[in-house]
């Protein structure tokens, strides 16, 4: 006979939190959002931690390496979409972590027997005006000069004129030598006004470029997650398909952290996925799901997951309810696997993080899914409406718009992240194409939510996110209750002006 819940499946909107008292301490600067992402032992450190509980979603419209970048210099991780081919989800993971807190690995190189069109190719190509010429044109190779547009001019200059004819010569560079610290590059950089530094080794090797405006960006993020070796942190996503491909090209370009993107984690494709990364990369951290209850937070747990992503079809382009009418309320989720979660501490001693994946409105809800119990949330609407988001910015009427498309749509063409026993066709949607209105840089509207949360934490006299799990009053609120909680009973000025 089938088993029925008779508390009714609920979402974030249907909660708030009720004050604690607020302490002298507790202002929003002191507070720290710092979170683990992987599970640990009690009484010893995760091997990685956020430093603010934010990831970006598995999807080719948001988490691209322009994304991770972004978010990792802000403290949060990116899980680099995998519906693509696996060398260019592993070359987006290079990109990555060939960013080492201002030194960056050099991705546009060429040789002195190149030509000015070989130059304008790879600037168009990437973005990038300043170009290392080494011996064997590889980022590692022999420096010999560094090509920027000040070296040529196009109206004048032949398109097959040499590299080695207009460049400027490492004879004439200015550079940093190898083991120099970024407070020691930024004083050459300053000394001789430059906007590159290159860094090289004792045989004239090129390690590094330091930009100025890295520099720069580095000194207004405290928070940049970073690993021993001073890169940036970054996952990447996989499935249970070609997973025997696509993890050892994700662990060879330097991956931290994985995670299984599938809309319902509790199958055994899951546990064989898990299985096999754990055999062959021992070292590797995973993350699995989704899963709404404790009985798919166990058995991913107990599969080897090193954390749990919760959730099924609460995201704003997903339609998993509406199609299959497979799914729960967010909240109700997040809470009951909390509780899991808890539990199994209590009994093994292991802490397995679990992120709250979907469901989030407003910035508030965070909060109070950092309250019910995840450890970090994943988000795909919020981070797509960014200038770092890999689509298309647009102008729809009066207004910009970002395109937002779920990966369980046509357009995403994702097969292989539904576990479906092999079949390599999508025969039904599970997420709609759209647009979200276009809402800036990251870093700003990061610092808005942010400072939302710390202030909304301190209201809830914590100043850390597992004091908020242990103080925090959550209410039940009634329909009316929230219609009051809003503006009402007011006519706003900016809809009076126009008329509406």
């Amino acid at each position: 006979m089938a088993y029925y819940y008779t508390e009714p499946s609920r979402t974030f909107s249907e909660y708030l939190l009720l004050p604690n008292l607020t302490s002298k301490d507790c202002n929003p600067g002191n507070v720290s959002l710092k979170t683990p992402i992987v599970k640990f032992k009690k009484g010893e450190k995760p091997e990685v931690a956020l430093n603010i509980p934010f990831s970006s979603a598995v999807m080719q419209a948001v988490s691209d390496h322009n994304m991770a970048v972004a978010l990792a210099r802000c403290g949060g991780i990116s899980f680099i979409f995998g519906s693509q081919p696996v060398e260019e989800q592993a070359d987006m993971v290079r990109k990555v972590k060939g960013h080492k807190a201002g030194f960056v690995v050099s991705r546009s190189n060429l040789t002195p027997q190149h030509t000015l069109k070989d130059v304008l190719e790879l600037k168009e190509r990437t973005g990038h005006s300043t170009v290392a010429i080494t011996d064997d044109g590889t980022p590692t190779g022999k420096l010999l000069g560094i090509v920027t547009s000040r070296d040529y001019r196009i109206s004048r200059d032949p398109q097959d004129k040499l590299v080695g004819q207009f460049m400027t010569p490492f004879s004439s560079l200015i550079y940093g030598k190898s083991g120099s610290t970024l407070s020691e590059a930024n004083d050459l950089i300053w000394e001789h006004k430059l906007n590159c530094l290159p860094i090289v080794g004792a045989e004239q090797n090129l390690e590094y470029l330091v930009f100025r405006k890295d520099y720069d960006a580095h000194k207004e993020n405290p928070y940049e997650l970073l690993d021993g070796n001073k890169s940036y942190i970054v996952g990447a996503g996989i499935n249970t398909k070609d997973y025997a491909e696509r993890v050892p090209a994700l662990v060879a370009a330097g991956v931290d952290v994985l995670v299984i993107d599938s809309s319902d984690g509790y199958t055994e494709w899951q546990r064989e996925t898990i299985e096999y990364v754990k055999t062959n990369f021992p070292k590797a951290k995973i993350g699995a799901g989704n899963v709404v209850d404790r009985e798919g937070f166990l058995y991913l747990v107990e599969s080897g997951a090193d954390f749990i992503k919760v959730g099924i079809g609460g995201g704003s382009i997903c339609i998993t309810r509406e199609q299959k009418g497979i799914g729960r309320g967010q909240a109700s989720a997040v809470m009951e696997v909390a509780a899991a979660r808890d539990d199994y501490f209590r009994e093994t001693g292991i802490y397995v993080p679990i992120c709250s994946d979907g469901g989030i409105v407003h910035d508030y809800h965070i909060t109070l899914a950092l309250a019910m119990g995840a450890d970090f949330v994943m988000m795909g609407r919020y981070f797509a409406r960014f200038d770092e988001s890999p689509t298309r910015k647009l102008k729809v009427g009066n207004n910009f718009v970002k395109e937002f498309w779920g990966e369980g749509s046509n357009r995403a063409r994702n097969w292989q992240r539904y576990d479906t026993g092999g079949k390599q066709s999508l025969v039904f949607e599970e997420g709609v194409d759209s647009y979200v209105s276009y809402a800036g840089s990251l870093q700003e509207n990061m610092e808005k939510t942010i400072h939302k949360i710390k202030s909304t934490m301190c209201n809830c006299g914590s100043l850390s996110i597992e004091e908020l799990q242990q103080k925090a009053r959550i209410t039940l609120v009634s329909a009316t209750s929230i219609v009051e909680g809003g503006a009402h009973d007011v006519i706003l000025k900016e809809n009076s002006l126009s008329g509406e």
